[in-house]
């Protein structure tokens, strides 16, 4: 939280638009052979032969997605190509390219862009996409990220969220509730810090929710794994806005009913230990937090003996038929219906 009051600020106007754009995409290398042509022209040019294109895009607000106060421009570069690519991959496909356009203020320098860049450009290269355009303006208010993402899948591999069938089985990648909770701790240090100035937190003992929060992964490695397992999921979608309203989501286009089993959700012991030292039920957490951005699907009973001992699958619930509705049946064998009331983008 303390920065250094004499770095160089070198303000964008000096640079142009053009000028701008040349400065921070200098050092993207192009790796993905569906990439004909990147960043420099007036538009890309993809080939994808014979495979089917998927193509998501998300719009990122300062004040209502992030805070700068605690997310830095790295980490926060890092997770806007994060958040797009886990739409990809929740549709069982390989992302290949990210276009990126920002509008910025006055208040940000070039230095300050370049960590943003410096993240995308990380993204890109642990994630093996290309960064092949965008755009930048400027804004009279804070900074906007808009990141389109694009991907491949054979035709017959893409995988819906209309899919789930009676009987399926419901399983979710990873472990649940941790960003929300690493939120929680930024937003307690925040608070202190305004109090104190000079008081610097100690996130030690919260080292992994606080990475889930500012520095999440897209899970690349399920879809492989799923492949390598020879299992196709029958439904999909990622975990963004909490685990309860992506089951509706997901039940409501398969038109089928679920069983959630709370005593199957899994968490992580510093999810566990964080929220009783905040007071906060875990499963609530698991089910409203959002931000995990692991894979929640749907998988036919005949393939459970191919993930059930797994380590990064847990299967957490049971598809029904529609009419029978969505419950989480509690530790105690008591049946609740499922609400959402994960995070929303529009307040009521």
């Amino acid at each position: 939280m303390i920065e250094d009051k004499n770095q160089q600020k070198t303000q964008l106007s000096d640079l142009g638009e053009f000028g701008l754009i040349e400065h921070l995409t200098k050092n993207f290398e192009i790796k993905q052979k569906s990439t004909i042509k990147g960043i420099g022209d007036d538009a890309a040019v993809l080939n994808f032969e014979d495979k089917r294109i998927v193509v998501s895009t998300d719009l990122l607000v300062e004040g209502v997605h992030f805070d700068l106060s605690y997310m830095p421009l790295k980490h926060l570069g890092y997770k806007a190509i994060i958040v797009n690519l886990s739409d990809i991959y929740a549709m069982n496909a390989e992302a290949t390219q990210v276009t990126v356009s920002i509008a910025v203020s006055n208040r940000f320098p070039l230095e300050a862009l370049e960590d943003l860049y410096a993240g995308i450009e990380t993204a890109a290269h642990v994630y093996g996409i290309d960064v092949v355009g965008g755009d930048t303006t400027s804004s009279n208010k804070g900074l906007l990220i808009s990141v389109t993402a694009i991907g491949e899948v054979k035709p017959g591999n893409e995988v819906y969220r209309d899919g789930a069938k009676p009987n399926d089985l419901l399983v979710v990648s990873g472990d649940l509730g941790a960003a929300y909770m690493g939120l929680q701790v930024l937003e307690r240090e925040k608070e202190v810090y305004k109090v104190n100035p000079n008081s610097q937190p100690d996130l030690e003992p919260y080292t992994y929710i606080v990475e889930r929060q500012l520095k999440p992964e897209a899970r690349k490695d399920i879809v492989k794994l799923l492949a390598d397992l020879d299992v196709k999921p029958t439904a999909m979608i990622d975990v963004s806005d909490g685990l309860s309203s992506e089951i509706m989501h997901l039940c409501s286009q398969s038109k089928v009913g679920c069983d959630l089993y709370e005593n199957k959700i899994p968490l992580d012991p510093q999810v566990i230990s964080t929220c009783e030292e905040f007071n906060l039920d875990s499963t609530t957490v698991a089910l409203n937090g959002g931000e995990d951005y692991e894979l929640l699907f749907t998988v036919s009973q005949e393939d459970f003996p191919k993930i059930k001992a797994n380590p990064n699958l847990s299967v957490i619930g049971f598809i029904k038929e529609e009419k029978e509705g969505l419950h989480l049946v509690t530790r105690a064998e008591t049946r609740i219906p499922i609400k959402a009331q994960g995070w929303k983008n529009f307040n009521d």
